[in-house]
């Protein structure tokens, strides 16, 4: 393991007792090389054992910090998933695709490989010990909490929670919050589509294509007002912005995007896109007690094929793209992800000014490798008249499951920040 020792935490230079404190610094890194690295950082109250999430367990992280966990390919997995639908309950039929029948279970056999390092099977004693007395949320679309989804049940191999929705919102589809009482850690889901304040706009109603009022210089206070005491944000949407709207900003209407009205300035989606994560961020950085994590995942591109969404679209692949056969990352995929992205290193750089953490979970174009993961028509939509097939979330158990390695993966390598930090200052 590599520690920088030419600087201390505050720039200067060691001067003439540096061998002392590199020497000390050693030896305490030894001596708790077998401790469980939780009880470093916090005490523990809860009744259930620790798991040893010791220094040696992390040390291939730090050493892969210079590592790329998101350049690499899709290998055999021939050992399958973590769970299955009859070992996790609390898969909803929108993703269910085995109980629906889907024939294939190749989708479910396929590993993320790095191509320098190795990233880590999901450990979800782990994950439970990392946020003991914390809470996570998930701020977003349908697909950010696909990944809730998918979390919920990746730790049920060690604990399953309860259900506390009903405490919070009468919208218990859209708002979830689960509480693991063993470790006082509490899991959310706010929806949130635009991450902005919206509403209808359509005189014909609500449909999968209306058109919609965004406000894009203020957040959704769906979110916004509840944020502030959360440890790790997840924040990520995309889909809805291809639908037709009206931009607002000041309370004036600005432009629209696909509204066919000649009358109205025509703004891209992409700048959309672009201020909706710039006020989230925003109003992250500017919270008074917000200490948490914020992960940007980024977009997530549907993939239909024969058609569009709405015109018989369907998404019957069984395998991932190879070098071969793989589609090029469609122009406007990119472009989203490119926005967003430039949108999070702003904000990363405005937070480390007042000690707050930006991370990116860079999913694009590792999922757009993986059209066989969609449940196309082996899903049961939440709702029931819905008739299209769905290639835009995920099949549980499936590739999404891979988001939630990349998000332990640095929830580990943040912990080992702090310890590391906090041996330099005692060094």
């Amino acid at each position: 393991m590599k520690f920088q020792l030419n600087q201390l935490p505050n720039g200067k230079n060691f001067q003439q007792n540096s061998p002392i404190k590199v020497f000390l610094l050693t030896i305490s890194l030894i001596l708790i090389s077998s401790v469980p690295l939780l009880c470093l950082l916090k005490s523990s109250h809860s009744p259930l054992p620790s798991p040893k999430i010791s220094i040696s367990t992390l040390r291939s992280i730090e050493l892969d910090k210079q590592c790329d966990v998101f350049n690499g390919k899709w290998v055999p997995h021939l050992q399958g998933p973590y769970y299955t639908n009859e070992t996790c309950r609390l898969i909803i039929d929108q993703q269910n695709c085995m109980k629906f029948g889907r024939p294939d279970t190749e989708f479910m056999k396929w590993r993320w490989q790095p191509n320098d390092c190795d990233l880590p099977l999901f450990d979800a004693a782990q994950f439970l010990e990392i946020v003991r007395g914390k809470s996570m949320a998930f701020v977003g679309d349908s697909v950010g909490r696909n990944q809730m989804q998918s979390l919920v049940c990746l730790l049920a191999e060690v604990a399953y929670p309860e259900d506390i929705s009903h405490k919070f919102s009468a919208d218990v589809n859209y708002f979830k919050r689960w509480y693991y009482a063993d470790y006082n850690f509490t899991l959310a889901a706010f929806w949130s589509p635009f991450l902005v304040k919206s509403k209808d706009a359509d005189p014909d109603g609500h449909s999968f294509n209306s058109l919609m009022s965004v406000y894009l210089d203020e957040a959704d206070e769906a979110w916004a007002n509840e944020i502030e005491n959360f440890d790790y944000v997840i924040m990520s949407v995309g889909q809805w912005f291809f639908r037709p709207l009206y931009f607002y900003e000041k309370g004036e209407l600005v432009g629209c995007h696909k509204c066919n009205e000649n009358n109205i300035t025509s703004l891209t989606r992409y700048y959309a896109y672009r201020m909706a994560f710039r006020i989230a961020f925003t109003t992250l950085l500017g919270l008074e007690n917000y200490r948490g994590t914020t992960f940007l995942r980024t977009f997530s591109a549907a993939h239909f094929e024969n058609g569009d969404w709405d015109k018989g679209g369907n998404c019957p692949r069984t395998r991932p793209f190879t070098s071969q056969d793989m589609m090029k990352l469609q122009e406007f995929n990119l472009e989203f992800y490119m926005t967003q992205v430039e949108e999070l290193r702003k904000a990363e750089k405005q937070g480390k000014r007042i000690g707050l953490t930006f991370e990116l979970l860079n999913t694009t174009e590792i999922m757009w490798l993986r059209p066989d993961g969609h449940p196309n028509s082996y899903g049961h939509s939440m709702n029931g008249n819905a008739k299209v097939n769905d290639c835009v979330h995920w099949c549980l158990p499936g590739p999404i499951d891979t988001w939630n390695e990349f998000l332990l993966y640095f929830m580990k390598r943040e912990v080992l920040q702090k310890l590391k930090a906090k041996l330099m200052k005692n060094a």
